[in-house]
């Protein structure tokens, strides 16, 4: 019987990860396309709303440190319901417990992701909010690990990785054994609303998954 251990535990840097999962990271051009060609536009209301959210956040972050369930509310969540990811063929697993089996099956990882969703048992986007201060590429190997139980490995599986203020996605392919992650995006730009091309990004892996 495999020996159970807590992913966090288990998977507590980014080497071990690559040594533990069998992975490695990639620079190959085309691994990655879908973070930043051929990208769908936004609506007015969408850029609106996206607005709305960004001074939402900034204005809880100036009293400083933000909780990781406060992301969730008054981030997250209105992300997801304004891309229509919470309704149908769509749905949202909160908390998902994932389980994957590393190291000949020897050992077994278990964690929690904070919000999975899911189509025709495909993972769309899986999504780790972070607390504020906290780096996203810090949450990047336990990620991953929640990523590879991705039980359809015949297909590539999408990540974002979020503290509210940055975002970062990864893209992962089990039968390569490889991942990929975009630029870095956060709402501290004080030029442009960073989260236009987030959204813009999920709304190009949701396409992908409608072909």
């Amino acid at each position: 019987m495999p020996e159970s251990v807590g992913i966090a535990k288990a998977i507590t840097n980014l080497n071990v990860a690559h040594e533990r999962l069998n992975l490695s990271p990639t620079n190959e051009p085309n691994f990655f396309t879908e973070w930043w060609q051929d990208l769908p536009e936004l609506t007015e209301e969408e850029k609106q709303a996206l607005n709305r959210l960004k001074n939402r956040y900034l204005y809880y972050a100036a009293d400083g440190f933000v909780l990781e369930g406060t992301v969730s509310i008054i981030i997250l969540s209105p992300l997801l319901e304004l891309l229509g990811l919470c309704d149908s063929p769509f749905k949202i697993r909160g908390e998902k417990f994932v389980k994957v089996e590393i190291e000949n099956g020897n050992t077994q990882l278990e964690g929690f992701i904070d919000a999975l969703v899911i189509k025709d048992l495909f993972w769309v986007v899986v999504i780790e909010a972070k607390q504020y201060s906290f780096s996203v590429l810090q949450a990047l190997p336990q990620t991953l690990a929640y990523m590879v139980a991705n039980p359809n490995i015949e297909t590539p599986v999408f990540g974002l990785i979020m503290t509210g203020e940055d975002y970062i996605f990864v893209k992962l392919n089990q039968q390569l054994g490889q991942y990929a992650l975009s630029r870095k995006f956060t709402l501290v730009n004080p030029q442009e609303n960073e989260l236009y091309e987030v959204v813009r990004v999920i709304k190009k892996i949701m396409i992908l998954r409608d072909v």
